[in-house]
């Protein structure tokens, strides 16, 4: 499976203050709307409360006297309390919910540019599924924690906090009846909590895995298609959809348990409060002189009890929030912290021209630091000459690429442009002088020309157009409905191989690179299209040194220089004719290619003759 399940994904701690320290840093920038939301929160969380006074104070003072006018007084007091407080949860929702988007704003970003800087060494080892998982699942939980947890939860303590001073204001006798549930509500929630804890981490593992799983099959669809593994496929996905469905599932039981029993729980309380505040009723003259309980007291108990056990429930949803927050973070930060990077220097060497001079000297590399992929790698390239590299698959060809374009770093030896080493030159810089063209084209949604100039200002279209018509390319964009507007679609879905293959070349040559390198760039391209891009290309490498890997030998055979790759190491260098004449290594691949090439014809011819 693309994503599996580690099992320091599911545990962990249930609150970190060092995670909670770097979450809280995102609110830095917005701390007076922070203080702001809280002030208001606060003032909000003592405007409910004072309602069940104010009921106190109508059924004692005016409803048992039969004083009309002061019941009304207390009316619009009690209108304009609400009034104040529907306003202030206005204020209050608005503000943390803007807090919330301006803070996963901040987060997304600050995600999306470190992995812009990671090395390719890290892709090669994190499936993109769960990458995008990062950015969005994990950041939506942190946007929770931050609009609806941090603030939210001062407003349901200091709720309590207001409820329960106006209880023990009001009678100390009932209010600790009220609170002898108390311990009963702990343990409920305690154990919720501890129980939701685990299954909400493993949604969270199982979302990524999910993310992961999608993005693979939906990207390799036409493999599953061609050897009927839909089937398969269907029942892999059912297997871990079934996961996620069973972890969300046990989460819901536990909220179905969770809420019936606070439920009851505000039940047994109210009992409470009405078995002893009823047996202890007396008139409010007499709780004046010598206290006791009044009717007004008994019933703003009612009120207050259903009250104070919102916020509790509230409290418990929002350490669910807390909890999703710390997992994600957990991950989020996992990303953000790690340094998979090829190291730039300190102070860059500044070229203000690259002429293009490549030196090889004694490279060895391997990518696990262990097995070599390149040993011993010696050879020069010099301005404006085409370096053709040639071997089996595995050979190490793709890697001189990696190297030269510094994705990876030499284990030892070294690789230079001009006469210096890449590690002494900015990546920018180094990567500006280099183009590519790789045999897996990746075209962007958008129009033709975003992706022949990739949003650069400084390719304007009339320098689109020339590359374009230098490689061939005009020929199919000017058949286009709308030219070089035309939407290209995700990874160029409207357009054929050939098609993307010429796009990928004018991207290329629009650059004007002193580097140009050709990874298995004609692979996927027929015969004639090829023949159109070699003719358009040949004055176009004039100047520029050109690196060419390819299979077929007929489209490099006027390099000036052929190096053979075996396992690793250059065993043949030289040209076409040179390398012919030595009978090696290059010989016998070329009298391959040339066999196979006359026994297609044959077929061909043989085809062509029964079918006339």
């Amino acid at each position: 499976m693309a994503a599996d399940i580690h099992e320091e994904e599911i545990l962990g701690k249930a609150y970190d203050a060092r995670l909670m320290r770097r979450l809280l840093h995102y609110l830095k920038p917005y701390w007076l709307q922070v203080i702001f939301a809280v002030l208001i929160t606060i003032i909000y969380a003592g405007m409910g409360p004072l309602r069940p006074y104010l009921t106190k104070i109508a059924i004692d003072s005016y409803i048992e006297k039969g004083n009309t006018a002061g019941l009304f007084n207390i009316i619009l007091i009690l209108f304009g309390v609400i009034s104040v407080q529907a306003f202030l949860r206005y204020g209050s929702s608005y503000l943390t919910q803007w807090i919330g988007q301006k803070t996963i704003f901040d987060v997304r970003m600050q995600i999306f540019g470190h992995l812009q800087k990671l090395g390719v060494k890290y892709f090669d080892k994190n499936p993109v599924g769960r990458l995008v998982t990062r950015v969005t699942n994990d950041v939506e939980a942190l946007n929770d924690l931050f609009s609806s947890g941090i603030v939210m939860a001062f407003g349901d303590i200091f709720t309590i906090i207001w409820i329960l001073s106006f209880m023990f204001s009001l009678s100390a006798k009932l209010a600790f009846v009220t609170l002898t549930v108390l311990p009963i509500l702990v343990y409920i929630t305690l154990l919720f909590r501890k129980k939701v804890r685990s299954s909400y981490r493993q949604i969270r593992v199982l979302i990524a895995r999910i993310n992961a799983f999608l993005q693979e099959h939906i990207s390799g669809v036409i493999v599953d298609q061609l050897y009927n593994r839909e089937g398969k496929a269907f029942r892999n996905f059912d297997e871990v959809n079934g996961k996620l469905q069973d972890a969300n599932i046990k989460s819901v039981f536990y909220y179905a348990l969770f809420y019936p029993a606070v439920e009851l729980t505000s039940a047994i309380a109210i009992g409470l409060i009405i078995w002893f505040g009823g047996s202890h009723l007396v008139p409010e003259e007499f709780v004046r002189l010598h206290g006791g309980i009044s009717l007004g007291i008994l019933i703003a108990f009612l009120q207050y009890t259903e009250q104070f056990f919102t916020p509790i429930r509230d409290l418990s949803e929002k350490y669910n929030i807390l909890q999703t927050a710390m997992a994600s973070s957990e991950r989020i930060f996992r990303v953000i912290d790690d340094k998979t990077v090829v190291p730039e220097t300190k102070s860059p060497v500044d070229i203000k021209q690259v002429k293009g001079k490549i030196d090889f000297r004694n490279v060895w590399f391997a990518y696990d630091d262990e097995n070599y992929v390149l040993k011993d790698v010696s050879f020069t390239g010099n301005p404006g000459e085409t370096i053709a590299i040639v071997g089996a698959t595995g050979a190490g060809k793709t890697s001189i690429v990696n190297l030269l374009m510094r994705f990876y770093d030499v284990n030892k030896g070294g690789v230079f442009i001009d006469g210096i080493n890449v590690k002494d030159l900015s990546g920018a810089q180094l990567r500006k002088s280099i183009a590519i063209v790789m045999q897996d084209v990746f075209l962007f949604s958008g129009s033709v020309h975003y992706n022949i100039s990739l949003g650069d200002e400084n390719i304007q279209i009339e320098k689109v157009r020339e590359a374009a018509k230098l490689v061939g390319a005009s020929e199919f964009i000017d058949r286009l409905p709308n030219l070089y507007d035309e939407d290209v679609k995700e990874r160029g879905a409207a357009l054929s191989v050939g098609q993307k293959q010429l796009i990928s070349f004018a991207r290329a040559l629009a650059y004007d690179p002193s580097i140009l390198i050709l990874d298995e760039a004609t692979a996927n391209i027929d015969t004639e299209t090829e023949e159109m891009i070699q003719e358009a290309t040949l004055n176009l490498l004039k100047g520029r040194t050109s690196i060419v890997i390819a299979h077929r030998l007929s489209t490099i055979q006027h390099a000036s220089k052929i190096i053979v790759l075996h396992k690793g190491e250059i065993r043949e260098q030289g040209t076409h004719q040179q390398l012919i004449a030595q009978g090696g290594i290059y010989y016998r691949l070329y009298q391959l290619q040339y066999k196979d090439q006359e026994r297609l014809a044959r077929k061909r011819q043989s085809a062509e003759t029964l079918g006339s």
